[in-house]
């Protein structure tokens, strides 16, 4: 559910918190969406070469920090679902996910990517970095973590308004669609168990569940879980 605006008084503070509290062996990832690419902040590098939004989620959970725009891009049904670009008409009719044996009909290919949540082709660039090392306020917030970390995460989410937690997703599109698309459109956090992409090509383990939270309620999260008994 959405929390209220809590302050936020340093993310390489909130980073160490939901490291430390929920005993994470990857830093948290910023996510930033950039709407000119004027706008990036100096000192962050393009990628130097074509990865999946997976992948770069992954690179940034692992350190890395820099941006991307939709030619750097390699999924594209990833990158239509974060905003860098129109939906490919194969994609949007279900048609790829279908001959891939992921669903028996195109209609039911169509229904789902119809549901997937998805924003509007208008951003230029995405920035991903460790949440620790962002001087910027982030859109999206990304935790790779284990299921009982999720757990914690999802009580923290509860612990002031109350509510319930959405897990919504349907086993494709996880880590762009459902982690990054979905918190940002809906202001709401999401937990999704990942998808074959995103375990196949960025190491996403059996073990580990995906939880993307939009930034702006990340202080509320982080008050609750130093709360929380």
């Amino acid at each position: 559910m959405a929390e209220g605006a809590c302050e936020v008084e340093g993310y390489d503070m909130v980073s160490r918190e939901l490291k430390e509290r929920l005993g994470l062996k990857k830093s948290p990832v910023a996510i930033k969406f950039i709407l000119r690419e004027e706008d990036i902040p100096e000192g962050i590098e393009k990628i130097d070469k074509s990865v999946r939004h997976c992948e770069m989620v992954q690179k940034a959970a692992q350190g890395e920090m820099f941006y991307a725009t939709s030619e750097e891009q390699m999924c594209k049904g990833g990158a239509s679902a974060i905003g860098l670009m129109e939906t490919p008409e194969k994609i949007k009719t279900g048609e790829f996910y279908q001959s891939l044996g992921r669903f028996s009909s195109l209609g039911s290919a169509k229904r789902t990517m119809e549901s997937i949540p998805k924003i509007d082709p208008m951003m230029k660039a995405i920035i991903y970095a460790p949440l620790e090392d962002i001087k910027f306020d982030p859109d999206v917030i990304v935790v790779i973590c284990n299921p009982a970390q999720a757990l914690k995460l999802a009580q923290a989410m509860v612990y002031t308004r109350g509510g319930r937690v959405e897990a919504d997703f349907s086993g494709i599109q996880s880590v762009c669609a459902d982690a990054v698309a979905g918190p940002f459109t809906r202001n709401t956090a999401n937990i999704t168990l990942g998808c074959s992409g995103s375990r196949q090509y960025a190491g996403i383990e059996e073990d580990e569940v995906i939880v993307g939270m939009n930034g702006e309620n990340i202080g509320c999260v982080v008050t609750a879980l130093i709360s929380m008994k």
